[in-house]
């Protein structure tokens, strides 16, 4: 008998879940049915190009790294190949950003890993370390399974100050959370490595900058002409999906060929079979899809929280703005603002011939989502405020502006993450191998690892219904 096509439904319509539909219809035999459901009405998750003052802006992700940990071209980077938009893809013009130190600005010190230096001369100027706290005691670090807090380390070797004001403000931007609560081993694996061998914090930030592969000159970070929308609309053309929004995925239950989706609302539910499942959405749905077919993996998956932001972009007409990509901001000095960035100083390919300046602000941390809930009015007008504040003189008053709210998008990375997500994992895999988590924060943040997390969803999806044709 023929056997019939592949039916692989994609639940998330972020870009983990869509680069999980293109490497699906790059590998899968051809035929194969490729269905992505997505419960809001947009695609591309933590990535959305909007309009602002009549040009593109980013209201979610603004880039990407172009390498990965080996030093190979990022997941990012190998996808826009793919999809042909390699040609599109520019860099920062401006690479130095500040930290707000006792309300001014300072350039943001160099030789640091995430704000833990390896050289405490060096960041002298925005924090005073500990004075011989970072003693050789004749162990590693840290043991060899053992997680702790980014903050917990770095307290007891270089004090208070180097947290507060360096590792806090730099976790800060990238997860919008403390360094006392975030995990070593998740958000900083390469510095968790040496630790498990390197007797004092200075002496294993050296050894994982020394491991790191270097190329003198390369761009680090990039983002595409025209926005990373571009990205979103062609993964949809390549992967050659069926792409259903406002399709909420209620319930996945087992059967005997595979899976049976619940979608849309209870009263009219529309039931879906399938062969295989690619789970892209956050922790808190994706423990609600496993609690019936995997309770114990929806219980370890359901521990992983998140936070609130709120991404607010103005559009500020000839402002006095320092030659900075922008700045961090420590929580000590009790400003709403997390983090800003001076779009049109740090991306040449968004400067205007009429001055017209695009500055981003992030305000919201980890348990202080109560500053999230006021109007988009005064949240606008709190971060144009402290923005004069910051820089010391009055900005003119934007003439374009935009609020973006993303509830529940940074994940919290608790100590001890990787281990309960590897369980997870394998406890999935021993039981039901057709359904794969990808995405959605669980790995790390960034969209090279949310691809790369996407695609080898894709391929255990493809391992598991016997192989690829292709």
């Amino acid at each position: 008998m023929t056997r019939q096509p592949w039916r692989v439904a994609v639940v998330g319509g972020g870009i983990a879940g869509l680069a999980a539909a293109v490497r699906l219809r790059d590998r899968a035999p051809a035929g194969t049915e490729i269905t992505v459901y997505e419960q809001s009405g947009a695609l591309g998750g933590k990535l959305r190009t909007g309009e602002l003052a009549g040009q593109p802006v980013e209201f979610g992700a603004e880039s990407f790294l172009m390498r990965d940990p080996t030093g190979a071209e990022s997941a990012a980077v190998a996808l826009a190949r793919r999809l042909g938009l390699a040609d599109r893809i520019v860099h920062p013009t401006v690479g130095q950003a500040a930290l707000v130190i006792d309300g001014g600005l300072r350039p943001i010190p160099g030789g640091t890993l995430v704000g833990v230096p390896g050289d405490l001369d060096r960041v002298a100027t925005v924090a005073r370390p500990a004075v011989d706290a970072d003693t050789d005691g004749g162990r590693p670090l840290i043991g060899p399974d053992a997680d702790v807090s980014v903050g917990a380390l770095v307290r007891s070797r270089f004090g208070d100050e180097v947290v507060e004001r360096l590792v806090d403000p730099m976790l800060g931007g990238v997860y919008a959370g403390r360094a006392d609560d975030l995990s070593l081993v998740t958000t900083m694996p390469a510095l968790a490595r040496t630790a498990r061998v390197e007797h004092t914090l200075v002496g294993a930030v050296r050894a994982a900058q020394a491991a790191a592969p270097r190329a003198p000159g390369a761009p680090v970070f990039g983002t595409l002409v025209g926005g990373l929308g571009t990205l979103i609309e062609a993964a949809v053309t390549a992967s050659e999906a069926t792409i259903r929004r406002d399709a909420a995925v209620r319930e996945l239950t087992a059967t005997d060929t595979g899976w049976r989706l619940t979608v849309g609302p209870t009263r009219d539910p529309e039931l879906v079979d399938v062969d295989a499942v690619v789970l892209a959405v956050p922790a808190r749905p994706a423990a609600r899809l496993l609690a019936g077919p995997a309770p114990a993996a929806a219980a370890s998956v359901g521990e992983l929280d998140y936070a609130s932001v709120a991404l607010i972009t103005l559009a500020v007409p000839q402002p006095q703005l320092p030659e900075l990509s922008g700045f961090l901001v420590p929580s000590t000095e009790g400003l709403l603002i997390k983090a800003a960035t001076f779009f049109t100083t740090k991306w040449g390919h968004l400067r205007r011939p009429d001055g017209l300046a695009l500055v981003r602000a992030s305000v919201g941390r980890y348990g202080e989502e109560a500053h999230l809930q006021r109007p988009d009015a005064d949240l606008a007008a709190t971060v144009h405020r402290e923005l004069s504040a910051v820089l010391g003189t009055p900005l003119p008053a934007p003439v374009d502006g935009h609020v973006q709210r993303w509830g529940g998008a940074l994940p919290q990375y608790a100590p001890g993450h990787a281990d309960r997500l590897a369980a997870a994992r394998t406890a999935l895999r021993a039981a039901h191998p057709t359904l794969v988590l990808a995405g959605a924060g669980y790995d790390g943040v960034g969209i090279p690892v949310c691809v790369r997390s996407g695609e080898t969803a894709a391929e255990e999806i493809i391992t598991a219904l016997g192989g690829s044709a292709r």
